[in-house]
């Protein structure tokens, strides 16, 4: 989890004409105490949470499912004390349904949930022209073109993703 939010510090720093002095001195600091070892997770935190309180930052994470159910715990858990001490930071996370609670649970009242994704028509309508381009004719009969139009749209619902908004409560955004 500290390479991410690490990588997340990086990039915000990149971004800056000049370096916080507060935040050379903590990596510094952390340098000297965990003998030339990059920061730890919580001080990754506080130093984002310096820069963002003042800067307006937004920052996205694409297939937040990906991550292993403990490490997401972490990451959420971090974006919460970097969202309390940040009005300005806006977080835009793009994951699959089944992590739509975890995410609320974790940052009650700061979540706007949006759906992402096709529409049962426009997946039949692709599997239709894939099916159209397809050479072997042979090896499709009615039945089969059926059993495909049918189920795989049905399926392919749950496969999309939940677009969340973090840092701005619901009644904000208009």
């Amino acid at each position: 989890m500290a390479s991410i939010l690490g990588s997340l510090l990086r990039q915000v720093i990149g971004g800056m004409e000049r370096v916080p002095e507060e935040i050379i001195r903590t990596f510094e600091e952390q340098k000297l105490a965990n003998a030339g070892r990059a920061p730890q997770l919580p001080d990754i935190v506080k130093m984002l949470q310096v820069i963002t309180s003042s800067l307006r930052t937004f920052v996205c994470i694409d297939a937040l499912d990906e991550c292993a159910a403990a490490s997401r715990v972490n990451l959420l858990n971090s974006f919460q004390k970097i969202l309390e001490s940040s009005s300005r930071t806006r977080i835009f996370i793009i994951a699959r349904p089944h992590v739509r609670a975890a995410i609320e649970r974790r940052l009650a009242g700061r979540v706007i949930s949006v759906f992402v994704g096709p529409g049962k028509n426009d997946i039949i309508e692709y599997l239709r022209l894939r099916l159209d381009e397809d050479e072997t004719t042979d090896a499709m009969n009615e039945s089969l073109e059926s059993d495909i139009l049918e189920k795989i749209p049905d399926n392919m619902s749950e496969m999309y993703v939940g677009a969340m908004l973090l840092g701005t409560p619901p009644h904000a955004i208009r």
